[in-house]
């Protein structure tokens, strides 16, 4: 099984990036932490993060016919990209969407999510354990797309 995790925007500047919301984890270690988990659970995982909305929906839609199952972070763009949301749906491969911190508990503008509505689930608020969550999320759904 094979599982992408897709990074939004900003997410390249973890770890400086206001640590008081987002912690001091840097982005390294987060996929660090998903390799050991993919590998605990026998998976494969690749990794993607772009700052421009454009490469994500380009990379979602080559995605079918090489992964199970998809957790996303789309960071900005899970409140204004229609085309992010588009791009899963059409794919058809179960997704999970996956924040670091908590966006019903931050600015009005941050508590929607136009990615929700076509993903399996989300994970919010819990940091990096927000990702690991997700990633066992998606193994399960991938064993059901098989």
């Amino acid at each position: 099984m094979k599982i992408l995790v897709l990074h939004g925007p900003n997410l390249n500047l973890l770890g400086k990036r206001e640590p008081d919301i987002y912690g001091k984890v840097t982005i390294q270690r987060i996929n660090r932490a998903l390799e050991k988990l993919a590998a605990e659970n026998k998976v494969t995982v690749d990794f993607f993060q772009s700052n421009h909305e454009g490469e994500i929906v380009d990379k979602i839609g080559r995605i079918r016919g090489e992964y199970q199952a998809v957790v996303i972070n789309p960071a900005a763009y899970t409140h204004t990209s229609v085309a992010i949301r588009d791009a899963i749906s059409a794919v058809g491969i179960p997704a999970v969407e996956v924040h670091l911190s908590n966006i019903y508990a931050r600015e009005d503008f941050r508590r929607q999510s136009l990615i929700a509505p076509v993903v399996k689930g989300q994970i919010s608020g819990f940091g990096v354990q927000s990702y690991l969550l997700g990633f066992l999320a998606a193994i399960e759904l991938g064993k059901k797309k098989k």
